[in-house]
């Protein structure tokens, strides 16, 4: 995998092959491979992580409008449907779109309707937790419930302990939950790192969730870019070492890795090569195969936005690693 002239893949189905044969067929404006996919799929961890993926290319077409109108009562349409609402809403508030608060509440109406229609799903909880994350204010009562444990913040406490319910340690519904906790304190951290080691102290072994830490840090990093002669130091302290190896020791050496996010994978891989544990991070870049992701290596560059910088520095460092 060393071999010189390598270069690595981006695609959001990664190691899913199944997955990504339902969105060559959603990109030509056909739903029937992605219905049959979701029917196939048996347990929740791969339900969330598909249906995300699927509608993040369903949300710039009419293809899943197509499949309810077809299939009124299919409840994967429903949960697929309100996917699509919630990334149009997010995506509509990241760019400041007019029409933000009109695609806010529709999603949340497409939510709660998903939830009714498939009340033993996760997802339209998980929906529901991404859009409390445009609520900065907490304006909406569910948005501001009392925290289950101190050094936590006020927050869509109910609507995670419903995705819970459903789907113990579902990995989205945490990552949702961190992205409000940014939304709600855009200042200090600290919010957020009792957070991520609140969820992760609590998984059990194999949980993606132990990788959790791993991003609050590079938030950090990313912000701190100012401190440019700090930032080789941000990698190697002991905090920083620590949290990279129980990823390490508690979630990656357990979790089938042809099933992993590749998001955690290159944030693990990106841990313990700042934390110059090179022989540890080279495991990661084998599990990865052919596959990276732009970020977290985008935020060692001058350039964030530059994707090709990013996979310089993904290739330096994967050389570096798998030298030996």
């Amino acid at each position: 995998m060393a071999a010189q002239g390598f270069r690595p893949v981006y695609h959001p189905a990664g190691h899913d092959h199944a997955l990504r044969h339902a969105l060559q067929d959603l990109r030509t404006g056909r739903w029937v491979a992605m219905a049959r996919l979701l029917d196939e799929t048996a347990d929740w961890d791969g339900w969330t992580r598909r249906t995300q993926v699927l509608a993040a290319v369903a949300a710039g077409t009419d293809v899943v409008h197509a499949w309810r109108t077809e299939q009124p009562d299919n409840r994967a349409a429903a949960v697929m449907h309100s996917r699509v609402a919630v990334e149009r809403a997010v995506r509509a508030h990241r760019g400041a779109h007019p029409r933000t608060r009109d695609l806010w509440q529709e999603a949340w109406a497409a939510c709660r309707d998903a939830a009714e229609r498939a009340p033993e799903d996760p997802v339209p909880w998980v929906g529901l937790i991404a859009l409390a994350a445009l609520d900065g204010r907490q304006r909406m009562a569910e948005h501001r419930v009392t925290p289950p444990a101190p050094m936590l913040p006020p927050g869509p406490w109910g609507l995670l302990a419903e995705a819970e319910k459903r789907d113990p340690h579902n990995r989205e519904a945490h990552h949702r939950m961190l992205q409000f906790v940014y939304a709600r304190r855009p200042g200090p951290l600290s919010e957020a790192v009792n957070y991520a080691h609140w969820a992760a102290s609590s998984a059990p072994v194999g949980s993606a969730l132990h990788a959790l830490p791993l991003y609050v840090r590079v938030e950090r990093y990313r912000r701190e870019r100012g401190q440019e002669r700090a930032l080789d130091l941000h990698w190697v302290g002991e905090d920083a070492v620590r949290d990279a190896q129980r990823a390490l020791d508690t979630w990656f050496f357990f979790c089938a890795t042809d099933e992993a996010s590749l998001l955690d994978l290159n944030h693990l891989a990106h841990a313990l090569y700042g934390a110059l544990h090179f022989t540890d991070a080279a495991r990661l870049f084998e599990a990865l195969g052919p596959f990276y992701t732009t970020l977290p290596w985008a935020y060692r560059t001058p350039h964030p936005d530059d994707r090709a910088l990013a996979e310089e520095v993904f290739l330096r460092a994967r050389a570096r690693c798998l030298s030996g």
